[in-house]
């Protein structure tokens, strides 16, 4: 493959994920079609299944970035137990950049689909950092999943709530929120089990 081709579907890729977006930002994930998609993207219905083979594929390249984001903030710090979660920061910084965005996913998300499929990528990473905290043998008064579980709900209702009420916090003001809500409950299942 030759790096015209390369930039071509690049190009092709991105021109799809940003139609998907914008789409999003109109309407529910569910009323959206593949045709409308091509059509915002001014792409033809072959190139579309060149590349994908739905719009769930589609959503799951779109959450790709928020994936590659997360993973970068927690590569970038360890975790400790005053900040057992440092995706959180990053992330938080994202969502302000794109946070018309995430206002209209919020608001026309009804099924919660997009959210579902947020909340994988976050818990994927959020139970990575917490075993990099507690490591493999550490007893811990709840499963380690849960505990991940519990922390992205928090996240996400971080979330809604910072858009819902236009708060004007920063992203770091609301990472702080964040961690006083996740890290005593993340000591305290360790502590529980060691104390």
């Amino acid at each position: 493959m030759t790096r015209t081709e390369d930039r071509r579907i690049r190009r092709t890729r991105a021109a799809l994920t940003q139609a998907l977006l914008a789409l999003m930002a109109e309407r529910p994930y569910e009323a959206i079609t593949v045709q409308d998609v091509i059509d915002r993207a001014d792409v033809g219905r072959s190139t579309f299944y060149a590349h994908f083979s739905d719009k769930d594929d589609l959503l799951d390249e779109s959450l790709a970035g928020m994936r590659d984001l997360v993973d970068r903030a927690g590569a970038g710090r360890q975790p400790t137990l005053k900040r057992p979660l440092p995706f959180s920061e990053l992330l938080f910084q994202h969502v302000a950049d794109e946070r018309p965005l995430l206002t209209a996913l919020l608001a026309h998300d009804a099924s919660g689909t997009v959210m579902s499929r947020l909340e994988t990528v976050l818990h994927d990473t959020a139970a990575a950092q917490l075993r990099a905290l507690f490591g493999p043998d550490r007893p811990l008064a709840v499963p380690l999943d849960l505990l991940a579980r519990n922390s992205v709900a928090s996240c996400l209702v971080c979330l809604r709530w910072w858009v819902a009420n236009g708060s004007a916090l920063a992203p770091a003001e609301l990472d702080e929120l964040f961690r006083s809500l996740t890290a005593p409950v993340i000591r305290a299942a360790l502590a529980a089990r060691t104390g």
